[in-house]
């Protein structure tokens, strides 16, 4: 395994696979995971009638998922939650504890570990794949989301969607893009070494 930065990317690997593997690279990994989603929630523009923001949370969190893999991704993003629910000002615009939107970061936490799932099976190589991917991350984090903001703030289902889920679809779609370009180059730069 400590060959892997050498040889040519194979299926069943995740870009976090191609450096040298060690205990230390996988809990630098997991720490940088979380401070990465925790700097992203800081990048927040808050939505007329919604008390969730607009954040690049769960870009991040995506991300992570789908370079460091299923296991490493949810152990990025669970530490990622118990610190903030800890007190640590990182969740976003620099809030902790639980608020009506910790559905959301809950969601991230299972979406974190299906993208790594889903791009240890090869998800991540192709725009394509990764905009799929991509989406089934998101539709995780609203199905969990969306719900948790209704019963956290008694609004009804059509409110929470109107409220925690419609004005985010156009970001959401940037944002696969995003990331249909960032790991598909990824991987034709790191097998071009």
């Amino acid at each position: 395994m400590s060959t892997a930065a050498a040889t040519p990317a194979r299926t069943g690997q995740v870009l976090a696979d191609l450096l040298p593997a060690s205990r230390v690279r996988d809990a630098a990994l997991v720490l940088g995971g979380a401070a990465l989603t925790g700097i992203a929630a800081q990048i927040a523009v808050p939505v007329p009638g919604s008390p969730v923001p607009v954040t690049g949370q769960t870009f991040a969190a995506l991300l992570v998922g789908t370079a460091l893999g299923a296991g490493r991704g949810f152990l990025s993003l669970a530490l990622y939650a118990v610190a903030g629910l800890a007190g640590m000002p990182w969740f976003a615009s620099a809030t902790s504890g639980a608020a009506p939107s910790f559905g959301y970061i809950l969601g991230m936490i299972l979406a974190s570990t299906v993208v790594g799932a889903l791009a240890r099976r090869g998800a991540d190589r192709s725009m394509l794949r990764m905009a799929g991917t991509m989406l089934v991350g998101e539709a995780i984090i609203y199905a969990i989301g969306v719900p948790y903001l209704a019963l956290a703030t008694g609004m009804s289902a059509a409110a929470a969607i109107a409220a925690g889920l419609t004005p985010f679809l156009i970001g959401d779609v940037l944002k696969a893009a995003l990331a249909m370009g960032a790991l598909p180059t990824a991987w034709k730069f790191a097998n071009k070494r």
